[in-house]
Formats: structure tokens, C-alpha cells, sequence
């Protein structure tokens, strides 16, 4: 929340701030010996953590709007290609640390603490990196300037629950719901293969492997694609439509061949999904709330990531190892009632953006000749 407040103004400090905390949490977490210094390190984390939204914001308002949802989706797609790319530094760690660091007769071994330390060494890089190169965007200096205060992380966070119909609280609610719904349905998600496929620790890195592969060619290669056919609103319908399928679909598997067609169907529906909602978010809200309400968004998506699992773990053991997938595909495919009519506020948007390209135009007037055509 204190996040969201501040990412109107600082998103830079924030970003540094945050890598901050992970080198941090990383530390922690490699020299730990106990299960709650573990809990501690992902606590630190989380508590400076919270810049999905910030970066986000940061992306809007360095991109034309038409481009958006493109930029949007290669955030996830770098972060998968770290995910890919993380093991292997992991594996690459773990004989590091089992070497003598120190020369002459006295010995230094980091040992189990290796890997922390050097995801640590990355998260330092990052500073600096974004320390050097990293410079506030456009609009965040215009937010900061304005006569008109944005309004405070509380009042916004309420709005959202007091006013659902309004486009910003919808395209929240969208994001909050199908994630808390899809994520925490994938916190019994080894449980589920091991029952039903007899996956086991050695072969489900398979499984990832294959979802994120197909994660990255969507938003890398399809996505921009999509947008243009389609445009934000139905795009991020159709995402939806497809990730209830794929969910429901892995339970309905009988074999690893079906299984894997209705996985498919998982990243290609985050992909249109997801990007698409926040792009149409940060076409429907002021410029000087948009990193408000995108940390709104993060936000209630993390409420809802908090609560989700709980209840799937539940239904796990008390109603059948397929009962959260058909549950998480039911409140997934209900959330495309709520992003019905959302077309018109991106014609609006372009109205008002080829009335004020025209000579002697003002984005005001624009903004009034649009208003008085709805």
C-alpha cells in the first residue's frame, strides 16, 4: 500500500530499494538454520518487494498506448528467462561452495550458503546497474509537478471494493481474481501430477520447462501480434477463455498427450491475459494515479494469492486431487462477465487521440467532443 503511494513519485528509488531487499533476503536465506529464518528471509523480500506494480507504471509511461500491452508482456517474459536460467547458476553454486575460498592453511567455505550469496552478488549488480543507467520517467515527473493531488493508497484501495463497477475497479478485480484463482490452484499443483501422473521430483522440472517455453514464444512472438488483430479488451476475453480451459483441462486429462495439449492452453492464456488487462488499466486511469493503481492491482492480486492456496489445499485433501482445477477454472471463466464493455474506453481513448492530432485541436476539446459523442 505504502508502495503504491510512493509510485507515483519515486518509481526509481523504489525499483533500487527493492533490490535492495532481495539482496538482502537472499543473504538471509542462504545463511539460515532454521525453517523461521527461512520464513524471515521471503518476509524481507515481500516488504520491499512489492514493485511488480511500480515497474509496470514505470513501462506505461515510457510506451505509446497502442504498444503497451506488448512492453507489458515481455516482463513476465524476462522473468521466465531468469526462472529458466536460475537453476543452472543454482546448480553452478553448490560446487562453489564446497571449495576453499581462502588461500594458505586457513580455510573458508560458504558451503549451503553459496547459492544465496551469489543471487545476492546479482541483486548488487542490479543496484548499480539501475543506480547508473536507470533515470525517472517521463510522467512521474509531471505527477510530481501537478496542482492536484493524487488521491492517498487508502481511498483508492476502498474505491475499488465501493465503486466495482467503475472500468479501473473491473480491470482490478479481472487481475486479482483469475490470478489468486489460477496461481493458487498450482500451489497443490505437484501433488496433483504425482497423483494423477506419477510425476515426481526428478521429472517435474519437465513440466516447467515446457509452460515457460511456451509462456516466453507467446509474449515474445505472439502477443504484439494479438493485439493488433484483436486489440486489448477482446484479447484479454479470449486469454481468459483459454486459461479456464487449460485448468479444467488437466484434471479431464487421461494421459500425458492431453495433458500437455491442455497445459499449452495455460501460458497462452496468461500471456493474452494478463498484459492486456494491465495496459487497458493504464489507459482508463489518470497519469497521475497510474502507479497507485497499479500497486492497487499488485495488491489485491496478492491478497488474493495469499487466500487462494488455502482454500485449494483444502479442497485437495478434503474434496479429490481434481477439485481445485475445476473450482480455480470456475472463477476464472466468471471474471470474463467483468470485462464486458471495456471496448469503448480504448475507441474513446483514440477519438480523443486523433481529434487532438488535429491542427488548432487541444486535448481538451478532444476530450469534450469525445465525451459528447458517447
Amino acid at each position: 500500500m505504502l508502495g503504491a503511494g510512493m509510485a507515483n513519485r519515486l518509481r526509481r528509488a523504489l525499483v533500487i530499494i527493492a533490490l535492495g531487499a532481495a539482496g538482502i533476503s537472499y543473504l538471509v536465506f542462504g545463511f539460515a538454520t532454521s525453517l523461521w529464518v527461512l520464513f524471515l528471509s521471503r518476509i524481507v523480500q515481500g516488504a520491499g518487494g512489492g514493485t511488480v506494480g511500480v515497474i509496470q507504471a514505470y513501462v506505461a509511461d515510457s510506451t505509446d498506448p497502442k504498444d503497451r500491452a506488448r512492453a507489458l508482456g515481455w516482463l513476465p517474459a524476462t522473468t521466465n528467462l531468469g526462472v529458466a536460467l536460475g537453476p543452472v547458476l543454482g546448480s553452478f553454486a553448490i560446487p562453489l561452495g564446497k571449495k576453499d575460498l581462502m588461500p594458505g592453511a586457513a580455510t573458508l567455505q560458504m558451503g549451503h550458503a553459496m547459492p544465496g550469496i551469489m543471487a545476492a552478488a546479482l541483486c548488487g549488480l542490479n543496484m548499480i546497474f539501475a543506480w547508473r543507467y536507470l533515470t525517472e520517467s517521463r510522467e512521474a515527473a509531471v505527477h510530481s509537478s501537478t496542482d492536484v493531488a493524487p488521491r492517498k493508497s487508502r481511498e483508492a484501495a476502498w474505491s475499488i471494493l465501493a465503486q466495482p463497477s467503475e472500468p479501473a475497479s473491473r480491470l482490478i478485480l479481472i487481475y486479482a481474481i483469475s490470478i489468486g484463482a489460477f496461481q493458487g490452484s498450482f500451489s497443490v499443483l505437484a501433488l496433483f501430477l504425482n497423483a494423477r501422473f506419477q510425476v515426481n521430483e526428478q521429472t517435474i522440472g519437465y513440466f516447467f520447462m515446457y509452460t515457460g517455453a511456451i509462456s516466453v514464444f507467446a509474449r515474445v512472438l505472439l502477443l504484439g501480434r494479438m493485439v493488433d488483430w484483436l486489440g486489448e479488451a477482446k484479447l484479454s476475453r479470449l486469454g481468459l477463455i483459454l486459461l479456464a480451459a487449460g485448468v479444467v483441462g488437466m484434471p479431464l486429462s487421461q494421459n500425458l498427450g492431453v495433458l500437455a495439449i491442455a497445459t499449452a492452453l495455460i501460458p497462452l492464456g496468461t500471456a493474452f491475459t494478463f498484459p492486456c488487462v494491465t495496459a487497458l488499466l493504464s489507459r482508463v486511469i489518470n497519469q497521475r494515479e497510474r502507479g497507485l493503481y497499479m500497486g492497487m492491482q499488485q495488491t489485491y492480486g496478492g491478497v488474493a494469492r495469499i487466500i487462494a492456496p488455502l482454500f485449494y489445499g483444502w479442497a485437495f485433501d478434503s474434496l479429490g486431487v481434481s477439485s481445485p482445477y475445476f473450482f480455480s477454472s470456475a472463477i476464472i471463466a466468471a471474471t470474463i462477465f467483468l470485462g464486458f464493455g471495456l471496448d469503448k474506453y480504448v475507441k474513446q481513448e483514440r477519438a480523443i487521440a486523433a481529434v487532438a492530432a488535429q491542427p488548432g485541436s487541444n486535448a481538451e476539446v478532444a476530450a469534450a467532443k469525445s465525451a459528447s459523442a458517447d
